[in-house]
């Protein structure tokens, strides 16, 4: 099967994500203290965990997409020019969709 190494590399990295999501939930479900100066504190951590959710969330769609292009057999072509996406680019970011050349533009 062509693209298994970036398929096993994805999954592992959306393992990953989903178990860094699942504890910015959790972490972000906990009641806050009764003390004013900790709730601030607490309030702002939130922020960082929100920010940092919603950067997983949107890795979690980048990969799942790169999968669905896998099992499609449309992955690693560039969804704006079409041709070959380097390999050496697909190894260091797997989940891209444009070749050096269309990510630059």
């Amino acid at each position: 099967m062509k693209f298994q190494k970036e398929e096993a590399k994805l999954r592992e990295r959306l393992v990953q994500l989903e178990e860094r999501l699942d504890h910015v939930t959790k972490d972000m479900s906990k009641s806050h203290s009764p003390d004013f100066a900790e709730q601030a504190t607490e309030r702002e951590n939130d922020e960082v965990l929100g920010g940092i959710g919603q950067e997983a969330q949107t890795s979690i769609q980048h990969i799942r997409a790169a999968l669905a292009r896998i099992s499609a057999g449309t992955y690693g072509s560039c969804a704006s020019c079409g041709k070959p996406i380097n390999p050496e680019r697909l190894d260091a970011l797997p989940e891209t969709v444009h070749c050096v050349s269309c990510a630059a533009a």
